[in-house]
């Protein structure tokens, strides 16, 4: 029951649109209106600004965050901690308060791994900052720094269940980004550029 408490709470954790949320409540926006018409990071940086944008991404991360915390304060085991940090990125990806639609949970995934792989998380951030500095290209990143995490997982000699996650998030978060590397394939991929006067 304690698990099923984790996994319920950590998946409604999830599902809080914060980029939602922050749009419509601080610069009257919708960002399912715009853009890419997703409410994560990204696209909050193009159609809001830098700032808004990092708001979001800090409260996505927390949501990854908030779903380990769970499983370590109520269970304190590595699986629990697992699955509340697969149930709050399913939640971010699917959220209950938005039709079951929601983001491609690189934010809330990267919660996730700074609570189970705080090594790993450094790494994977940096790689991740460097690549979109030299391309511009937020999925191309993103999709480079998720193919990270299983390696550098098991360097550092991470748990089993820890591993684990690491390879079903890198595969999840890839394949969530399937239309991008079409786009990128064909070179049509947006870069990203902030909306300046918003933020």
């Amino acid at each position: 029951m304690e698990l099923a408490g984790v996994i319920l709470a950590s998946y409604l954790l999830g599902s809080l649109p914060f980029g939602l949320w922050i749009g419509q409540w601080l610069y009257n926006v919708d960002l399912r209106e715009h853009g890419s018409k997703n409410t994560g990071a990204t696209n909050a940086y193009r159609v809001l600004g830098r700032w808004p944008a990092l708001l979001v991404f800090l409260c996505d991360t927390a949501k990854g965050m908030a779903g380990v915390y769970l499983g370590t304060v109520l269970l304190g085991n590595p699986f629990a901690e697992v699955m509340g940090g697969i149930a709050a990125i399913s939640g971010h990806n699917w959220s209950v308060l938005l039709g079951f639609k929601g983001g491609r949970g690189v934010a809330t995934g990267l919660g996730v791994i700074a609570l189970l792989a705080p090594k790993v998380t450094v790494i994977v951030f940096a790689v991740w900052a460097i690549v979109v500095f030299l391309t511009k290209y937020v999925s191309l990143a993103s999709i480079i720094a998720a193919a990270l995490v299983p390696p550098l997982m098991w360097f550092f000699g991470a748990g089993t269940e820890i591993l684990l996650f690491g390879v079903a998030a890198a595969t999840f978060v890839i394949v969530r980004h399937r239309p991008n590397i079409e786009r990128l394939l064909r070179g049509e991929e947006l870069k990203i550029k902030a909306a300046e006067k918003k933020s």
